[in-house]
């Protein structure tokens, strides 16, 4: 099971803070995340690694709707994203929303850092342990989350999705108010 956190952060301070806790750097990702609609807790995208020449094809499941920390996770790496992108829609599977994001992947033990600057939305922190004990992942996550300098009011439990929704709304609203 893949249990993790998201934090809303300050993207630079964060990597200072993460390398100051002795964490490895593991690589650099240039991700565009192409996700198709699926009612919750079903989650379905296509994710191109730019920089690496990679895309996957991944379906997740969240495990505990409204807090988003645990899912069951399938991935499968494709050899061609967009090929992939037109199979699902020609299989009648409605594009949603595309995230882009920037992200620095750290590891400290069995805990992984997954630091993003997300177009559009800023500064985010996924701190992830991979454990079929819940409990014990969430005490490590939190654990190191506090030696960041994070607590309870720095989570951000909606999905990537959501958010890239919220602002594309509050952009219309936006449109709208100047017209």
């Amino acid at each position: 099971m893949e249990v993790e956190v998201k934090f809303r952060v300050d993207f630079e301070e964060t990597r200072r803070k993460i390398e100051s806790l002795g964490a490895l750097f593991v690589r650099e990702e240039l991700q565009e995340d192409v996700y198709f609609s699926l009612p919750l807790p079903k989650l379905l995208r296509v994710r191109k690694l730019d920089n690496l020449g990679k895309a996957f094809l991944t379906y997740k499941e969240i495990k505990d709707l409204g807090r988003n920390e645990e899912f069951d996770e399938f991935e499968v790496e494709v050899s061609d994203f967009e090929a992939t992108v037109e199979i699902l829609k020609r299989l009648g599977f409605e594009e949603d929303v595309v995230v882009r994001k920037r992200r620095l992947v750290y590891r400290l033990g069995d805990v992984t850092f997954e630091l993003n600057d997300v177009e559009g939305l800023g500064g985010f922190l996924d701190i992830e342990v991979i454990s079929d004990d819940v409990e014990k992942a969430k005490k490590k996550i939190w654990d190191v989350a506090k030696l960041l300098g994070l607590s309870e009011d720095d989570v951000e439990p909606r999905l990537y999705q959501e958010l890239i929704r919220e602002a594309m709304r509050n952009e219309k609203k936006d449109e709208k108010k100047l017209t």
